[in-house]
């Protein structure tokens, strides 16, 4: 029977309370965000991210093996998800404004895009 190292990973979040001079939060929220001195960081263990695959292989030998996309991370499964759906919605509202019938070719993908919206949303696989 094979073996297979598969690395898994989560995120963990560090974070900081500083305060800062500033007319406006927004001021304040820009000045945080340049800040580079992050001596007094703090690690949140209580809200770490979800664990998820980054790899597999088998063992370390040979090459990697490709991984589900369900296994990945959620934000990562929806960052190329919103693109594909607006682009998708683009191509529909662009139809009906012009009042063409959108072809039934576009109509499929967005089902299916609907679909892998809602696996993402549930923590589902992907529609096959």
């Amino acid at each position: 029977m094979p073996q297979f190292t598969i690395e898994t990973t989560y995120h963990l979040p560090v974070f900081r309370h500083s305060t800062y001079l500033a007319e406006t939060s927004d001021v304040a929220c820009r000045f945080a965000i340049e800040d580079t001195d992050w001596s007094g960081q703090r690690e949140d263990c209580e809200s770490s991210g979800e664990t998820h695959v980054t790899g597999a292989g088998a063992a370390y030998r040979g090459q990697a093996i490709p991984v589900h996309a369900h296994f990945g991370e959620a934000v990562q499964r929806k960052a190329p998800q919103f693109e594909l759906m607006l682009g998708l919605l683009k191509i529909i509202v662009g139809d009906a404004k012009a009042r063409r019938p959108t072809p039934p070719g576009w109509l499929g993908k967005a089902e299916w895009a609907i679909a892998r919206g809602e696996a993402i949303l549930a923590d589902a696989r992907d529609p096959s």
